[in-house]
């Protein structure tokens, strides 16, 4: 197991020690703290996909340390409650593209007929400008791969969002300084006539002031969809600081009405970027801010908000929290569940799992995770977690509370001859009755202690739990 070249380890401990002072931003308390989504890694451009009853997240991925938009691949990540977030890994990033040479910034993924294309903006290597590529899967978590082998569009601009009307009628929007369609064929991989600029009016995009150049509000971003009939275009506005900014349109190609503020401008970054979708009855909006120690505008952090339409269908203004959105469901602790599913978490790493997937890793003692919202009801009798070792002396703790609360369960875990030799550990446990929030604390001594792949509990009233083979994926 080599160590990753940064961590987030001082970071996240930093920020579950201190205040953050984030202007605009609410600091961040261990025990309630939800937001950023993602702490073990910066991320940033969140695109949301609602599929098959969870919400698949598309993200960049902001390199540590980074002074510019370092951005060498996108990352994937998954919720059926809003709160609890799994990581995927990476499935795509610049190689996938071989006529790319850089930048893996910010795009969208759409389902189509049983397939996921993934429209992101890449450096042409020939050219040397930026140019929209297509990732094309067969899963909403990849792998991904080139759907044509050369640019879809290219013209220097960046952001594509894709809109599928009801009609069935797809079109890619994009752009920064301007804003740009086109109409998709039905493969999603070609498209009719030739790009055509949406006019950027003040009347349809407000109005700046200061820059002669660029008359309107509107900045980069666009984020483009269809509810109840009317056409939203939620935008980033006015570098810099960035602000969120919609209009709404009765045509997916305008004129173009302008209706306001989404979210001012906040939370330690100087660009931001939404995503919006409604999931499980709710509509959410998912932004980027700096919030992550070490975070700013090249280190982001992504963050999402619960809201509520107006009843004339505008959008009201949203504030950054670092609470998040309430829970949408439960999570059923008796069916096996991924270590990488987390609320919050201190410390840990994730990485690529021999047995399929991700796991959990470069865990040190008192590192711990959060799983939220999850019903117990009449009450768990037993604990099992898939781990896997090089030292002794390591435990997994169960605790409810906090990460620092009682606990119900220990279960002890061996040195298993390797970070990727696993083996299934089971010990009992009391207490975990209803619905409640888990606190899954690591003890031991100093160094890397183990890694966890999966955990699940039994019940008196249901099957055993599995104590050897490969976890279901």
């Amino acid at each position: 197991m080599t160590p990753p070249t940064a961590r987030f380890r001082a970071r996240v401990a930093a920020l579950l020690g201190l205040a953050l002072a984030v202007t605009g931003f609410t600091a961040i308390t261990p025990a309630k703290a939800d937001n950023p989504i993602v702490q073990h890694i910066y991320t940033a451009d969140p695109a949301p996909l609602v599929h098959n009853g969870r919400v698949y997240l598309y993200t960049g991925h902001d390199e540590d340390g980074s002074t510019y938009f370092t951005m060498k691949e996108w990352r994937v990540w998954s919720s059926a409650d809003m709160v609890n977030w799994t990581d995927h890994g990476s499935p795509m990033n610049v190689g996938t593209f071989s006529w790319a040479s850089k930048d893996a910034w910010a795009g969208q993924a759409v389902e189509r007929n049983g397939k996921f294309y993934w429209y992101v903006p890449v450096v042409n290597r020939a050219t040397g400008r930026m140019a929209i590529g297509v990732g094309v899967a067969d899963s909403p978590t990849g792998p991904f791969r080139d759907a044509i082998g050369r640019p879809l569009v290219e013209n220097g601009e960046i952001d594509p969002t894709v809109m599928i009307d009801d009609s069935g009628q797809a079109y890619l929007y994009w752009g920064n300084p301007n804003l740009w369609y086109v109409k998709l064929n039905s493969d999603m991989i070609s498209y009719s006539g030739s790009a055509a600029k949406i006019p950027l009016t003040t009347a349809g995009f407000g109005t700046r002031t200061g820059d002669a150049n660029r008359p309107t509000l509107y900045e980069e971003g666009p984020w483009v969809y269809k509810r109840n009939g009317l056409y939203y275009n939620v935008f980033a506005a006015k570098c810099c600081s960035e602000f969120i900014a919609y209009s709404t349109a009765t045509s997916p190609t305008g004129p173009w009405t302008y209706r306001g503020t989404v979210m001012p401008t906040q939370g330690g970054s100087f660009t931001n970027h939404a995503g919006v979708v409604d999931f499980k009855g709710g509509s959410y909006f998912f932004y980027h801010n700096g919030a992550l120690p070490g975070g700013g505008g090249y280190t982001r952090s992504v963050g999402v908000e619960k809201f509520s339409y107006n009843s004339d269908g505008s959008i009201p203004t949203i504030s950054m929290s670092s609470g998040g959105p309430p829970p949408a469901d439960t999570l059923n602790p008796y069916t096996r569940q991924e270590a990488e599913t987390v609320a919050w978490s201190s410390g840990i790493e994730t990485e690529v799992s021999s047995e399929g997937g991700m796991n959990v890793g470069y865990i040190d003692n008192g590192d711990y995770l959060k799983v939220k919202n999850v019903a117990f009801g009449g009450g768990a009798t037993s604990f099992s977690a898939r781990v896997a070792s090089t030292v002794s002396g390591a435990s997994v703790e169960v605790r409810t509370g906090s990460q620092n609360g009682t606990v119900v369960g220990r279960c002890s875990v061996p040195n298993t001859g390797g970070w990727q030799n696993w083996t299934t550990v089971t010990c009992p446990v009391s207490g975990l009755s209803g619905t409640q929030d888990l606190y899954l604390r690591f003890a031991g001594g100093s160094g890397y202690l183990l890694n966890v792949n999966w955990w699940q509990f039994g019940a008196a009233s249901t099957a055993a739990v599995p104590r050897s083979g490969l976890p279901v994926r």
